[in-house]
């Protein structure tokens, strides 16, 4: 299992859900954390949170529907002068859910591909050829199971592309320590998810993260949050190298 005392890792969607829980558990584990969110104001409380938990953090801020931000935030990020060796690209939008879905705007998809997709995608192609030159890194990119609901099609079909690109990337580092997996959280019970959803927040540790500490060199699996609910890390790391093969 990876020992990541010490290490760097960048948290999208930091400030709340899931990505709040994330940065909380990653710094529990010695982890230093690079914080996202759309504003500073936002990552104020879990920048103070993990810092007393003894890590190193810095909070950055971008509009991932604002390619020349997200841009912007990666001269930040290189600025800071760390290394950068764990990229979990959590945050993500739902832009609407039609009813009237034959009515569905492109704005949707627009707005869709450039959060969902294509943000994580610019963040990953910044950072894999530098975790590739050192010889290690763990990027995890957040899909979603939602299927069959033309309702969320531009959702969807974001998430779509970004396991195709997952799954690309991962086929050209299979067998070495950088490796690109997705993650699934599940429904929860966030701001996307809404009030209604089966799942706690919760429920997604140690899952959403599991993917960090795996050890085997395979990529382009889809290593589901709710597969490991209620499993400790090490337990959670034992079973994903077990169950879960890739796709190649």
């Amino acid at each position: 299992m990876v020992d990541v005392r010490g290490k760097w890792a960048l948290i999208t969607g930091a400030a709340r859900g899931i990505g709040y829980l994330s940065a909380l558990f990653m710094a529990d584990q010695g982890c230093n954390l690079i914080l996202h969110s759309r504003s500073l104001t936002h990552t104020e409380k879990v920048l103070k949170e993990v810092k007393e938990k003894g890590v190193q953090a810095y909070a950055v801020e971008a509009e991932l529907n604002d390619l020349d931000a997200i841009a912007r935030m990666l001269d930040d990020i290189d600025a800071l002068g760390v290394q950068v060796d764990i990229v979990l690209n959590n945050a993500g939008l739902q832009i609407a859910y039609r009813t009237e879905y034959f009515d569905t705007p492109e704005e949707d998809y627009e707005i869709s591909f450039r959060v969902n997709t294509i943000a994580p995608a610019m963040i990953c192609y910044h950072f894999m050829p530098k975790m590739i030159e050192r010889g290690f890194g763990r990027i995890l990119n957040t899909t979603s199971g939602i299927a069959l609901e033309p309702e969320q099609a531009g959702y969807s079909a974001s998430k779509a592309a970004l396991d195709k690109i997952t799954i690309d990337l991962g086929h050209t580092v299979q067998g070495t320590d950088v490796m690109i997996n997705l993650t699934d959280p599940g429904w929860c019970r966030t701001d996307l998810g809404g009030s209604h959803a089966p799942n706690a927040p919760e429920s997604t540790i140690p899952g959403i993260v599991v993917g960090v500490f795996v050890d085997d060199k395979k990529s382009g699996r889809n290593l589901g949050a709710q597969n490991f609910t209620g499993m400790t890390l090490e337990d959670a790391v034992k079973k994903a190298e077990a169950e879960f093969d890739s796709p190649y």
